[in-house]
């Protein structure tokens, strides 16, 4: 017997709530880029266009790119923030790999003490530690140069995190079947388990090069020689120059800082959105 035919009723209700859902969504997605496309059409217009004359630029032009290169060394500053960039992907995928690994092996004592320990730190906040971070690398020689303003962000516990559970998911019988081949605990590490969580290790490499590329606060803190500046502060000072004062110039100052971050996301999307599957966090 065939179900009953929804009525008409429960048709537009069933209508009204999809609508709804979708308006909602729609509502969200401007909020989230409607900043940054008021930035980037306001990086579009011309000198003498007023900035808040309309929202589409009536002559878009890209000289405003161009002046912001004459207006700060921005190759110098990509460079140093695409070095911090680039030590931390590295050390956080690397390290984050291996201390993922070692928590989600059994057999070792302290492992769930090791655990709970390093998920007690994300509960503190960055401001809360700065000082001592600071005067640690002050003592190590580490201000004002880059391997100081990436030392502290070399790994994340987040990170760990992330790997550990992806390597929990990785099912027993693989594990135990490269055992049976002799495999041995390096060689499981590197050929059975990296393997199965390149979603995760894409996360690990994303979140990893955002945090590096959009830290603020910790460079200012480390970096006093305008030379080793990074993008973020090499902004600050676009933003705060008077000669510089042109809201066109400053958008696109901000626009060619987030355009990498958006390059990248594109390029490894496919991994990301597998690598959040894998990498829920598992008690």
């Amino acid at each position: 017997m065939s179900a009953p035919a929804p009525s008409r009723e429960a048709r537009r209700r069933r209508l009204l709530g999809l609508a709804a859902r979708y308006a909602t969504l729609l509502l969200m997605l401007g909020v989230a880029l409607g900043p940054i496309v008021w930035q980037f059409l306001t990086s579009l217009r011309g000198r003498t266009e007023n900035v808040y004359d309309g929202v589409l630029p009536s002559r878009p032009t890209l000289d405003n790119y161009l002046r912001v290169a004459e207006s700060f060394p921005l190759l110098q500053y990509v460079g140093n923030t695409l070095t911090v960039a680039l030590l931390a992907v590295t050390s956080n995928m690397l390290f984050a790999a291996m201390g993922g690994y070692a928590l989600s092996r059994a057999g070792w004592k302290g492992r769930r003490t090791v655990f709970t320990l390093l998920v007690a730190t994300l509960m503190f906040p960055f401001e809360s530690v700065m000082i001592s971070m600071f005067l640690t690398v002050r003592e190590m020689g580490l201000v004002d140069t880059l391997i100081g303003v990436w030392l502290p962000g070399a790994v994340s516990v987040l990170n760990i995190m992330i790997m550990r559970a992806a390597f929990l998911a990785v099912p027993r019988e693989i594990e135990e079947a490269a055992v049976l081949d002799g495999a041995g605990e390096w060689a499981r590490f590197t050929r059975v388990f990296l393997p199965a969580a390149k979603g995760a290790l894409a996360v690990v490499c994303l979140t990893s090069f955002m945090g590096a590329w959009d830290d603020f606060l910790w460079p200012l803190l480390v970096l006093t020689d305008s030379e080793h500046y990074t993008l973020q502060l090499g902004l600050k000072t676009l933003a705060g120059a008077t000669t510089t004062s042109d809201q066109r110039i400053i958008a696109a100052g901000a626009m060619a800082a987030f355009l990498p971050m958006v390059l990248l996301f594109f390029a490894l999307q496919r991994f990301f959105f597998k690598g959040v599957g894998e990498g829920a966090v598992k008690i």
